[in-house]
């Protein structure tokens, strides 16, 4: 995959053609409106008054994997999200157009100010919403496409654990990945490794349904969309809880929320951290921007859980 130049220098000449030429209508104004670890996204006014998102990724191919995410956990939820109007790529670029949705990002500091009860009431409807996912069942763990592993954790070593740590090593070893860091991964690895394993059933999740993720109107703090899929595949539905707890997710009750509404492992906090760690360090592997801050924390949180199973063995 091919690392592109997504800066507003390169994008904004060239956005109305792509735009003209995939649906056809000029686009009369461009505005920036946020981006994550793999893209920027820009809101569109249309020549007939509609307004889209444009999605601009760093990485080539990625606007065809959130386009498959996408139609997949929008027809298997009843919370709002995107609808896909088209795909681009050619040597520069690399676009996702979708229908524009309304709200807020959670990221938003306005929405700590809510009361108790309007913080518990959208904690209700996220877990809510990312329920019905978690009902969609598959014989298989792996990709949307192509789910091939019979065992959760048999997937998650073979595409995970152990390409990402092998990954990690040669970069501590080249200075570009703290050795420190890469230690607390080893040891946390060979504990999740050696404790019991559940039989569980692949179900469908988002992978990255953090605050950033999620939609709210800004007045009501009423849930308004759920957004920007990121590694939506057959898994275990833990593997779709840390992103609940990041940044700060836990100001909400997310995490808590779920644990109450749907029965988790005694183990789910523990792997809940360990996987929150290892995601955030694979960033630097799959071109993603590095949060120190949040990777901190989640290095903080999994030491702690580390330190609690430990006392019980």
């Amino acid at each position: 995959m091919k690392n592109l130049d997504n800066s507003d220098k390169h994008l904004l000449p060239i956005l109305p053609g792509i735009i003209f030429e995939k649906l056809n209508k000029k686009a009369e104004k461009f505005k920036f409106i946020g981006g994550g670890s793999f893209g920027r996204v820009y809101k569109a006014a249309l020549s007939d008054g509609e307004i889209i998102a444009v999605k601009a990724y760093r990485v080539q191919g990625s606007q065809y994997e959130e386009a498959e995410q996408l139609k997949l956990l929008s027809k298997n939820t009843s919370v709002n999200m995107p609808k896909v109007l088209f795909t681009h790529e050619d040597d520069q670029t690399a676009i996702l157009a979708m229908t524009f949705v309304d709200g807020q990002n959670v990221l938003n500091p306005i929405f700590l100010l809510k009361s108790k009860r309007q913080k518990q009431k959208f904690a209700e409807d996220v877990v809510s919403g990312m329920l019905e996912w978690h009902s969609v069942t598959n014989d298989k763990f792996g990709s949307l496409s192509k789910p091939a592993y019979d065992s959760w954790y048999e997937y998650y070593k073979k595409e995970k654990q152990e390409p990402w740590l092998k990954a990690l090593k040669e970069l501590s070893n080249n200075g570009k990945f703290s050795k420190k860091k890469l230690q607390l991964l080893i040891e946390a690895t060979e504990l999740f490794n050696s404790l019991s394993k559940e039989n569980t059933k692949p179900v469908l999740i988002h992978g990255d349904l953090n605050i950033m993720n999620i939609m709210a109107d800004t007045k009501t703090f009423e849930l308004t969309a759920f957004i920007d899929p990121c590694g939506s595949i057959w898994a275990d539905k833990e593997y779709d809880l840390f992103q609940l707890r990041n940044m700060w997710g836990d100001a909400y009750g997310l995490y808590e929320t779920y644990k109450r509404n749907y029965e988790t492992s005694e183990l789910t906090d523990f792997r809940v951290a360990y996987y929150a760690s290892m995601n955030e360090a694979s960033m630097r592997l799959k071109g993603g921007l590095i949060m120190p801050l949040w990777e901190d924390l989640n290095n903080a949180r999994l030491k702690k859980e580390m330190k609690k199973i430990r006392e019980k063995m």
